[in-house]
């Protein structure tokens, strides 16, 4: 294209009308009047990147085998079983370990939990229509997956789910400026909200201004009504800085998520909420503190000491 007069009216033009679209799609939330074009969109190149990354990758499909593991009776058995038929598929070799690993963990998670879930590949990052902190992964409407459902991996709250094609999905990610989930803290059972802050900790305001909090305290999940977008009890993360400020009708607290965003692989989509709300079950063990050894030195005094030291007649 030349550089003309109408050609540069032609871009800004477009730009605006680009700026206007992502406008009233963050505006309009779930009735977004851009969400059909948005699922369109998912539907065409969810299975092109689905099939790329089944192409480069020979164990895509390994995760499949965790995919049906929503009912509730015998789930954790069922779960382990299906963990040691993945163990003989995935091999041996660095890459499959480190997956495997994963698939360890967040069958863990969902077995002390008794979530339903179904497993997923990462297999793209960003999102093609906006400035998001999102995922791709690999299963959609086809897979019983849904808006809304709580997306998991083995360390704890990843997101939730935004965008459903037929093959794929979009997860927007905790640490995303828009992402706010509702927490409950350990112990306490202190109630409040944490919001993304992209590379950042997480800001959570407590309800409660007065709250006792530490640096080290733990919050998880407080569930949402129906279970979505979020079911109770994952591990969101742990406290790493307390606001001062205090007397406010709230407290500011930030925390560090247990999730590490830039590194996700393998996830675990909710498609069947627990029975009852496992509240801190799911947070791992606290580290035991290592004893410090204390060792006690006896001195005996010899015998020549001893002679010396008796008194002269």
């Amino acid at each position: 294209m030349r550089d003309t007069k109408e050609s540069r009216l032609l871009l800004v033009l477009l730009i605006a009308i680009a700026f206007a679209l992502i406008t009233v799609d963050i505006r309009g939330g779930q009735n977004s009047p851009v969400d059909g074009a948005r699922q369109a969109a998912a539907a065409v190149f969810g299975p092109i990147e689905n099939g790329v990354s089944s192409a480069v990758d020979p164990v895509g499909n390994a995760v499949s085998a965790v995919r049906n593991s929503g009912e509730r009776h015998d789930r954790l058995a069922r779960l382990e079983k299906e963990n040691a038929a993945l163990k003989a598929k995935l091999g041996s070799n660095d890459r499959n370990r480190s997956r495997l690993k994963q698939l360890d963990k967040m069958l863990k998670v969902a077995g002390e939990g008794q979530y339903g879930i179904k497993g997923a590949e990462v297999i793209a990052i960003g999102s093609a229509q906006g400035f998001s902190w999102t995922i791709t992964i690999d299963v959609g409407a086809n897979d019983g997956i849904r808006r809304d459902m709580t997306v998991l991996n083995g360390d704890g709250l990843v997101g939730r789910v935004t965008t459903v094609g037929p093959d794929a999905s979009t997860v927007l990610l905790a640490n995303d400026p828009d992402f706010t989930v509702g927490t409950r803290m350990e112990g306490s059972d202190e109630l409040g909200f944490a919001s993304g802050q992209g590379d950042r900790p997480l800001r959570v305001e407590l309800l409660n201004g007065k709250a006792e909090v530490k640096k080290g305290d733990r919050l998880v999940t407080f569930g949402s009504q129906a279970d979505r977008p979020f079911v109770p009890g994952v591990p969101v993360g742990v406290v790493s800085r307390i606001d001062p400020s205090g007397g406010g009708l709230t407290r500011t607290l930030y925390v560090t998520p247990f999730v590490g965003f830039t590194k996700l692989d393998i996830v675990g989509v909710v498609v069947q909420a627990p029975k009852k709300d496992p509240r801190d079950e799911v947070l791992p063990a606290k580290p035991k503190p290592t004893p410090t050894p204390t060792v006690t030195v006896t001195v005996t005094p010899s015998a020549d000491a001893t002679a010396t030291d008796e008194p002269q007649q």
